[in-house]
């Protein structure tokens, strides 16, 4: 039995379906890189982007278990001296509840060079209306947590 290497040429991309409100976030960005890596697929080549793409919906009622609304930081550096930024989940989901879906995604990505084109794949709403109705996307029943 022969191993077979994806050759770009040869990746057939489907669109998933993903609810943030069913789930929590870590579930949630797992699932989501392994879509995006194409880790689920049987032709899976580590340096052939094979991925498919993944829609991320009501990320405005994202679930995280425990106090990680209130003690969970994100860092940011405005690039002058003393300029370390800091803002809890909660006060992020109130800015820009995207923003914290992406992040926890790219960090489950591996870090190369298909990263970014990865994460172009990636596409993230507020809530439940996304425009990629032409693409027949798929959903993905996760299930609640308990």
């Amino acid at each position: 039995m022969k191993t077979i290497s994806a050759k770009p040429t040869d990746v057939n991309r489907i669109w998933y379906v993903l609810d943030a409100s069913e789930i929590s976030l870590g579930r949630l960005s797992t699932q989501a890189a392994k879509l995006l890596m194409g880790k689920d697929k049987p032709q899976f080549t580590k340096h052939i982007d094979c991925g498919d793409y993944v829609i991320v919906i009501n990320s405005d009622s994202l679930v995280a278990t425990g106090d990680k609304h209130n003690k969970k930081v994100y860092y940011r550096h405005t690039g002058f001296s003393g300029g370390l930024k800091e803002s809890t989940l909660s006060e992020q989901i109130e800015k820009d509840s995207t923003k914290a879906v992406i992040k926890a995604i790219r960090g489950m990505l591996p870090d190369n060079k298909l990263r970014p084109e990865r994460l172009k794949r990636l596409k993230v709403y507020t809530d439940s209306e996304h425009s990629h109705d032409p693409q027949k996307p798929v959903k993905l029943d996760l299930g609640k947590e308990k």
